[in-house]
């Protein structure tokens, strides 16, 4: 899932300063499962920014709404009967979700209120990791299921780096030795013979450096 975190209030409220009717705009999809911009925390924010409103004896409409998904134009076009009512929509979803609804309501500003993260797995209740850089080269097979560009902190393809004590990464101990993960993996599983193959430095083309990556399918 994309991972999220909402921007300092002051900054929100700094952005949100020059309108007077607002849309907080949550996301249930991959920034909710990170309690950053689903339901709960638009319904949050927006009583926040109402209350700081209040107090500060501002005449200010702000009311909020969630879509399944921020980035996907069938929830998105839902907007249309009430988008009108709005001077600007306050965004929980990622950047990808921002865009979309700019796009397809190019006439109203749409701001983030998230600083968008990585792709992520949830660990355990508010811990999330990044797994996976979205290299558009998947080699997970090779390694057992663990990524070392991702959960390697030097990114190193062709084995460990000689440096880990005990398990852990001798960058920051707090993170286990991706390589010593691969190879206990690949044990388990009678596959050691995979980190016999040479690895060539990683294409970054295919992730970067062509614009936007797309995928296109005709059977869709």
């Amino acid at each position: 899932m994309i991972t999220g975190e909402q921007k300092p209030i002051d900054e929100i409220r700094e952005m949100i300063s020059p309108y007077k009717r607002i849309l907080v705009l949550g996301c249930a999809s991959c920034v909710a499962e990170c309690a950053a911009g689903g339901e709960k925390e638009a319904a949050m924010l927006a009583s926040t920014l109402r209350i700081a409103a209040k107090m500060r004896k501002e005449n200010v409409l702000i009311k909020e709404k969630t879509l399944d998904r921020q980035c996907v134009r069938d929830f998105i076009i839902s907007l249309d009967d009430i988008i009108g009512k709005y001077d600007v929509v306050l965004s929980l979803g990622c950047g990808a979700g921002v865009q979309a609804v700019a796009e397809i309501f190019p006439e109203v500003p749409i701001i983030p209120a998230l600083n968008t993260g990585f792709l992520g797995e949830t660990k355990d209740q508010g811990y999330w990791v990044e797994s996976c850089l979205g290299c558009g080269d998947c080699m997970l097979y090779h390694f057992g299921g663990i990524c070392p560009l991702a959960r390697c902190s030097k990114q190193l393809l062709n084995g460990p780096c000689g440096g880990s004590m005990d398990g852990r990464c001798e960058i920051d101990p707090d993170v286990e030795c991706a390589w010593h993960l691969i190879v206990d993996r690949l044990t388990k599983f009678g596959a050691l013979d995979r980190l016999e193959n040479i690895y060539p430095p990683k294409d970054w083309s295919r992730k970067q450096g062509k614009g936007p990556r797309k995928i296109v399918r005709e059977d869709q």
